[in-house]
């Protein structure tokens, strides 16, 4: 067994390119990830093939580049910027010599490390586990012994079954006290509700500055900084928008491509915020070349927990760094879909209090007709 990434190791990334139209910033973003985790980069291994190699996913040839590449710059571990198959990890690791982790484990072990409240510590290690779950084999031979000798006979289990066991005791537990943290919140959720308050929930690509706009919206004084998953827990704050409109506002976690789905599950406690809100404030990097793709990443995950059909508001963040005047963005119908912001400078905040109360009051409006239509047809 090789110790997991920790502070001040050194990597390899691999990096290959499939045919993906956005291959160079999935490598960029691979080096934020390791970087956000407190790893240093001492190379980027690249290349190019048509598929996976089923032993080595990068084949053979590529194995050894990479290999020389772990001795050049003194690295203990390799990251690969893909999923890797239980099996294929095992056999990097024989080939490399090093601890070889793979772009799910990693989004792991940075949410690991940012963890902050219970349920966000809950939340984290039911994810690990799930995904330990198809890699206990790892280097392991003993495991695959009967228990024998004096004072070992008993059921006639193996370890590995009885670790698979045990983790799977932790794992119900785990899911027990997430399931009681999900009945609080919609406990608090109904209690919003019957004070007539509309939730507003902040969702985006991880560090496309969400906490900031949070902040700026609520002078509340959530963690924010510029790296990649800097919020796990969700913030929720009461927001006066003019005289007749608040909203309860949710800061939530950041959203990557190919988030694992045991993340996803995990979190589903927290993610309930973006379920069932009235209406998602999806901020978007404007002055990242990749924000389209982002935009895609993120809905595709809101359709993976059945947030797909909740109105949006885009909020076209860091404008100052593209050098755009604030604006509101509408459709032909003069409903307000965008507005361009800095959530740093400040710039264009009016504005989307402003788009914000505008969306807000039309939604109260068509709930009371559903309302009243729905007493009329009782």
């Amino acid at each position: 067994m090789f110790d997991r990434p920790d502070i001040g190791d050194k990597a390899v990334l691999v990096c290959l390119d499939f045919g993906e139209p956005d291959f160079r910033d999935g490598v960029d973003e691979c080096a934020d990830l390791v970087r956000s985790a407190g790893v240093d980069v001492t190379d980027i291994v690249e290349g190019k093939r048509s598929r996976p190699d089923p032993a080595l996913f990068a084949g053979k040839g590529k194995v050894e580049e990479v290999a020389a590449a772990v001795r050049a710059g003194s690295a203990n571990v390799v990251v690969f910027n893909h999923a890797l198959s239980p099996a294929q990890e095992r056999n990097l690791e024989r080939a490399l010599q090093c601890r070889v982790i793979d772009r799910r484990s990693l989004i792991l072990d940075i949410f690991a490390q940012r963890a902050r409240s219970h349920e966000g510590k809950l939340q984290v290690e039911l994810a690990q586990l799930s995904h330990l779950a198809t890699r206990l084999v790892r280097g392991w031979t003993h495991l695959e012994r009967q228990k024998g000798g004096i004072g070992l006979r008993g059921p006639g289990e193996t370890q590995l079954e009885t670790d698979r066991r045990l983790l799977g005791k932790r794992v119900k537990m785990l899911k027990d006290r997430l399931a009681t943290v999900q009945k609080q919140r919609n406990t608090q959720r109904r209690g919003r509700s019957r004070s007539g308050l509309l939730s507003v929930s902040i969702v985006g690509y991880t560090n496309a500055g969400k906490s900031t706009l949070f902040n700026s919206l609520t002078k509340a004084r959530a963690y924010a900084a510029d790296q990649l998953f800097a919020t796990l827990d969700t913030t929720s704050r009461k927001l006066y928008l003019n005289e007749s409109v608040s909203v309860v506002l949710s800061d939530t976690v950041g959203f990557i491509r190919d988030l694992p789905h045991t993340l996803v599950a995990a979190f589903r406690a927290t993610l309930e915020e973006t379920v069932q809100a009235d209406l998602l404030l999806h901020v978007v990097d404007s002055a990242n070349p990749a924000r389209d793709r982002q935009i895609e990443e993120v809905n595709l995950v809101l359709g993976e927990i059945g947030a797909q059909d909740i109105p949006q508001l885009l909020v076209w963040n860091k404008t100052d760094l593209k050098g755009l005047p604030p604006a509101i963005e509408r459709d032909v119908n003069g409903v307000a879909i965008g507005v361009r912001v800095s959530a740093l400078t400040g710039e264009g905040l009016e504005l989307l209090r402003e788009a914000l109360a505008e969306r807000a009051q039309a939604l109260q409006s068509d709930y009371l007709k559903e309302e009243n239509n729905n007493n009329v047809a009782v």
